[in-house]
Formats: structure tokens, C-alpha cells, sequence
């Protein structure tokens, strides 16, 4: 199952340069192990804002809740879900 998922990042802008430049490292890495798995398929940089995009693939959307709150950011995140469908067009 597909799912369109939008975050922003809420980080206080009073984290300490260390913390925040540890869990943007951290982020990234979990992020690769995501898309090694197979569950992280797109991801996109939103302009201007500390926002992504991304096309997740999952079993189901507890799966997808598994996936995201493993992120380090997670504590932090505002998330927005979309579950996706196949157009009829693309059968």
C-alpha cells in the first residue's frame, strides 16, 4: 500500500546546534535504512520550509505508523497521511 505522507519539522529554534545537528544526522540515517527496506520510495524537499514530502510503501498503516514514529525526529513532526490508490488508468 502507497501512502503520500507531508511532514514539517517543529524543532524549537532553541535546540542546541549539537542536538539538532545529531538529529539530523541520525534522521538521515534512518532515513537510508527506510529506503534500503523498501518502505521509503520518493522523498522531496518542500522550498522554503523545513518540510518534505515523501511516497511511502507499506503493508498497512500500522506498518506506516511503525515506519515514521521510528524516525528521531518523530517527537517533533507534524505529519500529514494520504493513503493512495492505482488510477484505473494505470491497471
Amino acid at each position: 500500500m502507497e501512502f503520500l505522507v507531508r511532514t514539517e519539522n517543529r524543532l524549537p529554534a532553541d535546540t542546541p546546534g549539537q542536538t539538532r545537528d545529531q538529529l539530523r544526522k541520525a534522521e538521515r540515517e534512518r532515513a537510508m535504512e527506510l529506503r534500503a527496506d523498501g518502505v521509503l520510495k520518493r522523498l522531496w524537499r518542500v522550498p522554503g520550509r523545513n518540510a518534505t514530502i515523501g511516497l511511502y510503501e507499506a503493508e498497512d498503516p500500522a506498518a506506516l505508523h511503525d515506519a515514521l514514529t521510528s524516525l528521531p525526529m518523530w517527537p517533533w513532526m507534524d505529519v500529514t497521511v494520504e493513503p493512495l490508490a492505482t488510477h484505473p488508468q494505470e491497471r
